[in-house]
């Protein structure tokens, strides 16, 4: 079937550059910034399908499911990074949320010719990581017809995993394969057709939020600090003593002292110093309060309540 392009925004020409090519560096600059700056609106518009997109992943990771972001070339890319990117934030296990590109890894850098047009190839790399009932797939085409993409969200229908389209386009093909629906049309590209500019940023703004709105509803914020950060350098390292002061007031050498009796979990150390507890019994609280935070503090507050009764 010949594909048509015509019923495509982010395929049409932008009047607002048709000079593109003559234009001084600042007056492309000035467009690009000005046509940048309607992504954010599109999106905002899109907020309530979000809203149920970020509730269904929630209750997908809290079963012990995974998170599976679908795409090919731009569109692939972004949802593998946003994968990666959940491990050092969230202190996440690599299977939780994973992303898969058309053509595999390799396609991260280099274009794997014709991958994209499989359906065949989105179902076998999802059948491939033993996709089940508990899981979610986000499908991410800006174009919103990538054969890939729809032969994933169709697999992942059979199975009775949880499906979510992600488009730049409005009536985008995507969303007639997805229990959800998420539209962002950018409109017209200040390059005609390279969907890396505003429908590359429409599509990690809407991955952001995903990804981030998933992990608060599992405990994995405490007021707006990343809790469950991994230290995996010197810098990690000093920023989660810093998290470790802000979220409970105490000073410096506090922070140190909590961060290394805690194993270096931040979390752990701040529920410590909060509680007054020891490591094993902070622990055990959090356990029992499936890793919040605040619903730990109040345990712990109620508990020695009880106590002095």
């Amino acid at each position: 079937m010949a594909i048509n392009l015509d019923q495509m925004t982010t395929e049409t020409r932008n009047q607002k550059t048709m000079a593109l090519d003559t234009m001084t560096v600042h007056d492309f600059a000035t467009v690009m910034n000005a046509e940048d700056q309607t992504v954010a609106q599109s999106v905002q518009q899109a907020l309530p399908a979000i809203e149920t997109a970020i509730q269904t992943i929630s209750h997908s990771l809290k079963k012990d499911g995974r998170l599976f972001y679908i795409g090919a070339g731009t569109s692939g890319r972004l949802g593998v990074l946003d994968a990666a990117e959940c491990v050092p934030t969230f202190g996440t296990d690599p299977e939780m949320v994973q992303g898969l590109i058309a053509g595999g890894m390799k396609a991260m850098t280099v274009a794997v010719e014709g991958a994209e047009d499989s359906k065949e190839l989105g179902k076998t790399d999802l059948l491939q990581r033993h996709l089940s009932a508990d899981d979610t797939v986000v499908g991410i085409a800006a174009s919103g017809r990538t054969p890939y993409v729809i032969g994933g969200l169709d697999y992942a229908q059979a199975v009775g995993a949880a499906t979510i389209s992600l488009a730049c386009n409005t009536h985008a093909e995507i969303s007639q394969h997805a229990q959800i629906a998420i539209e962002v049309p950018v409109g017209p590209e200040v390059l005609t057709g390279s969907t890396r500019l505003k429908a590359g940023t429409a599509q990690k703004l809407v991955l952001n939020m995903l990804s981030t709105g998933a992990m608060i509803g599992l405990g994995k914020v405490f007021q707006n600090l990343m809790v469950d950060v991994l230290p995996t350098n010197e810098k990690l390292v000093v920023r989660s003593q810093r998290i470790i002061q802000q979220a409970t007031g105490c000073d410096a050498a506090t922070a140190a002292k909590a961060f290394e009796a805690a194993d270096q979990h931040v979390k752990l150390a701040i529920v410590m110093i909060l509680t007054q507890r020891s490591s094993t019994d902070a622990q055990k609280l959090l356990t029992q309060t499936n890793g919040f935070i605040s619903q730990t503090v109040t345990a712990s507050s109620e508990e020695k309540t009880d106590g002095t009764r």
